[in-house]
């Protein structure tokens, strides 16, 4: 199946037999990715007496609890609903699901012992206007980013006045491959969820930020076509499958 879409005064066909899924999947063991000093989350049958559901024990289906938190196992879209006192939902900010996407890859730089992403990196590879989403590959990348337990480790993050940039650039979505936007501990700052969302002064309500994607090093930097479709959870964020289409100019 294709689409034609159109993209600043350029029309795009768009091939959708050919997604580029930049998720995380989720598993109930240690071989899945963990932040924020949680356990590993849990994939377990349901049992009832001497019912099991599970097939291969002897259950007539199979019938699983999964315990996770959306923000430390997988791949999650999160709204401002993340960082207020009162609710918001990201069912409520995110109501269309397609974007104009540019992938990006940073090596972080470093600074009093953290790895950073700056302004000036950023300006190097994205300008205003330029899409309505922004995913953001970190270097070196490495399949072990499927597994990676995260805690502890003080990962990359965002400054604040990147954070302003894209948000001064007109993007309304930003996807990265790391836990948090934000320093591992930074003692409750949030300086880049913060700033990105313009919190609180001028609320972007409909912003989105994306954690914990994985981005295959296969995947070349450039511009793409964004589905951007979290599960409906009602919470301040849900686990998400973005996915990737390369388009092909007219």
């Amino acid at each position: 199946m294709q689409a034609i879409l159109r993209h600043n005064q350029t029309n795009y066909t768009i091939d959708f037999s050919k997604p580029l899924d930049i998720s995380l999947s989720l598993r109930g063991d240690d071989k899945n990715p963990v932040a924020w000093y949680l356990k590993a989350p849990r994939i377990q049958p349901v049992q009832e007496g001497n019912w099991v559901g599970k097939v291969s024990k002897g259950g007539s289906v199979n019938f699983n609890n999964i315990y996770f938190n959306p923000h430390g196992h997988t791949t999650h879209t999160e709204c401002v609903g993340h960082i207020t006192s009162e609710y918001h939902g990201i069912n409520e900010s995110l109501k269309t699901f397609f974007f104009s996407a540019k992938l990006i890859s940073v090596e972080p730089v470093k600074s009093d012992g953290d790895e950073m992403i700056t302004k000036e990196q950023l300006k190097a590879h994205f300008r205003e206007g330029e899409a309505q989403a922004v995913v953001i590959r970190t270097l070196p990348n490495s399949i072990a980013k499927r597994s990676k337990h995260y805690s502890h480790t003080n990962w990359p993050y965002l400054k604040e006045e990147a954070a302003v940039y894209l948000r001064e650039c007109g993007v309304q979505h930003l996807l990265i491959d790391l836990p948090s936007v934000d320093r591992e501990e930074d003692g409750g700052k949030l300086l880049a969820h913060k700033a990105f969302w313009n919190y609180p002064k001028n609320t972007r309500f409909e912003a989105t930020i994306t954690e914990l994607v994985y981005v295959p090093s296969r995947i070349e930097d450039g511009f793409y076509f964004l589905n951007l479709q979290p599960a409906s959870f009602e919470n301040d964020a849900a686990p998400s499958r973005p996915v990737l289409y390369k388009p092909e100019q007219i």
